[in-house]
C-alpha cells in the first residue's frame, strides 16, 4: 500500500496511548495510527465514494474489510 508522509499534531496523552499500543502490537506508531484512523473512519460510517474508489489500490478494500470484521468481532 502506498504511504504518504504527513505532519500531525496530537495531544501528549493521545500520543502516549498510541506509542504504548503500538509497542504492545509490535508495530510502528505510524502503522498503528494508520490502522486506528481507518478503523475509526469505518466505525463512524465512512465508505469510499465512487470517485475515491477509482484511484485506490485493492489493499484499501482489503483493509476496510478487515477493519469492519475487527469491529464486528469486538461487538
Amino acid at each position: 500500500m502506498a504511504t504518504r508522509k504527513v505532519t500531525l499534531s496530537l495531544d501528549a496523552s493521545a500520543l502516549e496511548f498510541a506509542e504504548r499500543a503500538a509497542k504492545a502490537d509490535g508495530v510502528s506508531v505510524s502503522s498503528w495510527l494508520s490502522k486506528a484512523a481507518r478503523r475509526e473512519a469505518v466505525r463512524t460510517g465512512y465508505r469510499p465514494t465512487t470517485e475515491d474508489a477509482h484511484g485506490k489500490a485493492h489493499g484499501d478494500e482489503v483493509e476496510l474489510a478487515a477493519a469492519l470484521e475487527e469491529l464486528r468481532a469486538q461487538g
